[in-house]
């Protein structure tokens, strides 16, 4: 599935805390938050933040 980056997802990209530094995580936060979807990583800074992380 490719999910293109809407305004709705910048907005929120701009409200997220920085818990992770790096700002394609960020923006995948975004949309995972924006879209209600699950994240597939092993990173657990992802927990950190109000979405759904697999793995």
């Amino acid at each position: 599935m490719v999910l293109d980056i809407k305004i709705n997802h910048i907005t929120v990209v701009t409200q997220v805390l920085l818990h992770h530094h790096d700002p394609f995580d960020r923006m995948l936060i975004a949309q995972a938050m924006v879209e209600n979807i699950p994240i597939i990583s092993a990173d657990t800074i992802f927990d950190t933040y109000p979405i759904q992380r697999l793995w």
